[in-house]
């Protein structure tokens, strides 16, 4: 005999399951876990920036990141200073809220409680999510704003309820105010749907409403880069220059994209970008997730810059073993809860490094942040009163910068500077302030626009090796007798690169 398969309900009719509420169990133990980590001390060195960009140099924008992640660190300096549990609450939410989306957008594709719990789990076990998910950092708000756009247009897709492409536009704007990433995604999107369709999106008003929103609400920190001259533009062939020694090139960006993903993640995910592209009306997210994961890989990037679509590709990887298993063909059935308890162990070996990465790093050397801001604030204090009054503070990097002005109030430190990275498009030091204390190696550059340079201080690295063998002390040098004003200096010597 055989069976007759009813046709699907059309588009807009279908009814979705109830949301799982052992999904939202996941959502909120991941929460609670990732709360718990950001209380004891200890700040990841991009936190630091965010908090030091806060603090003195807040703008519409800086040379690597827009300000959302800065202006958060902000307002959590000014409600509770120093209280670092708060400041990391907003990315503990973010955390949690993705792996909520996650389960949001299995629901829409019509998964069951169990698959809805199976894409969380994904979520929640990712490599890339659980290791910054309780850090301050433009990257770790980024996935819970990749996954609100990919739940609004699968959401589009079932209801074509046009309102969502207005939400979807707000959501583009404030993640285009986070990382700049988001227009690579949004190009793809745009490109993915010209190609496979459904190109009925492209003909709704309210889809071109959405994007005048999203580039109302991105233009400030467009004009900023504007004005200074594109410095994002050109932090693409710095990341591209440094992905070699941290990743091991674009072999190493790929491998770390499919490891980023999790135990659970990876596999589910490669189902689900399969599964996405076999479906007609949501192909084109499949072919958007392969063509951003080419760029990433090509450039190179980041391998954490698509950790914003895993949960989608879970989602979608989910929902079809849940189709497998309701045809019939479920030989591996059982596969999928061992895996996800094996994730979780996973996850929390993940957690536990989390926790040890707190201790800042930079390119060729570990230093604690209250030992720099401790040295620089001893070596500052230790000026007669006339002479402290004229003198800069200057970190040889951004990170020695960044752990100047995020430096407890107590120490009385003035806001610092450095050629570095953000800090040199930040304004540079007044030309009434004709000596510069200089944190760092050695001064460099700074050498032949001073008279005198000499050492007057130390940043004990606790008898600490580098992996090249090299003494970790950092010095502090005072440079006297300025030859040339400051905004010179600047406009020569500031570079992208972290030297």
């Amino acid at each position: 005999m055989s069976t007759v398969t009813a046709p699907p309900p059309p588009v807009g009719t279908r009814a979705v399951p109830p949301l799982a509420a052992a999904a939202g169990l996941v959502a909120g133990l991941v929460g609670v876990v990732q709360f718990v980590l950001s209380v004891p001390d200890g700040r990841w060195f991009d936190e630091v920036l965010m908090l030091a960009i806060g603090r003195h140099h807040l703008d519409w924008g800086s040379a690597d990141q827009p300000p959302v992640a800065p202006l958060l660190a902000a307002a959590a300096d000014a409600i509770a200073p120093d209280r670092q549990w708060v400041m990391r609450l907003p990315v503990v939410l973010a955390s949690a809220g993705a792996v909520l989306l996650a389960a949001l957008i299995a629901r829409e594709l019509g998964g069951d409680r169990r698959a809805q719990t199976l894409a969380a789990t994904a979520q929640a076990t990712g490599i890339w999510a659980t290791l910054f998910g309780h850090w301050l950092t433009p990257y770790a708000l980024e996935p819970v704003q990749w996954l609100a756009i990919g739940w609004l247009l699968v959401r589009w897709v079932r209801t074509r309820d046009d309102r969502l492409l207005v939400a979807l536009g707000l959501v583009v704007g404030i993640a285009a105010q986070t990382k700049f990433q988001v227009f690579g995604l949004c190009a793809a999107l745009l490109v993915a749907v010209a190609l496979c369709g459904p190109r009925t999106l492209l003909r709704r008003p309210l889809l071109w409403v959405g994007a005048l929103l999203a580039a109302a609400i991105a233009a400030p920190t467009l004009i900023w880069q504007a004005a200074h001259g594109w410095p994002q533009l050109a932090m693409g062939a710095v990341v591209a220059a440094e992905a070699g020694p941290l990743y091991g090139g674009r072999a190493g960006v790929a491998a770390a994209t499919v490891v980023g993903a999790g135990l659970l993640g990876a596999p589910l995910g490669a189902y689900g970008l399969v599964r996405l592209l076999r479906t007609p009306d949501l192909r084109f997210l499949g072919v958007t997730t392969a063509v951003v994961a080419l760029l990433v890989v090509l450039a190179p990037g980041r391998p954490y810059y698509l950790a914003g679509l895993y949960g989608l590709l879970a989602a979608a990887g989910a929902v079809g073993l849940q189709g497998r298993r309701e045809a019939g063909r479920a030989r591996f059935r059982w596969v999928a809860w061992p895996a996800s308890a094996l994730a979780v162990a996973l996850a929390a070996a993940v957690l536990h490094l989390s926790t040890a990465l707190a201790s800042p790093v930079v390119p060729d050397r570990i230093v604690a942040a209250t030992a720099t801001a401790t040295a620089t604030a001893n070596a500052h204090d230790a000026l007669p009163a006339p002479e402290r009054d004229r003198t800069a503070i200057v970190g040889g990097s951004y990170i020695y910068a960044a752990y100047v002005d995020a430096a407890p109030r107590a120490l009385g430190l003035p806001p610092a500077a450095s050629l570095n990275r953000s800090y040199g498009y930040f304004t540079p030091p007044s030309d009434d302030l004709d000596a510069a204390l200089y944190v760092g190696p050695d001064p460099g550059v700074l050498r032949g626009s001073f008279a005198q340079v000499r050492r007057v201080g130390e940043i004990s690295g606790d008898g600490a090796r580098g992996l090249g063998g090299e003494d970790l002390d950092t010095p502090v040098w005072l440079l006297t007798g300025r030859q040339e004003p400051w905004a010179a200096i600047w406009e020569r010597e500031r570079t992208l690169v972290v030297s």
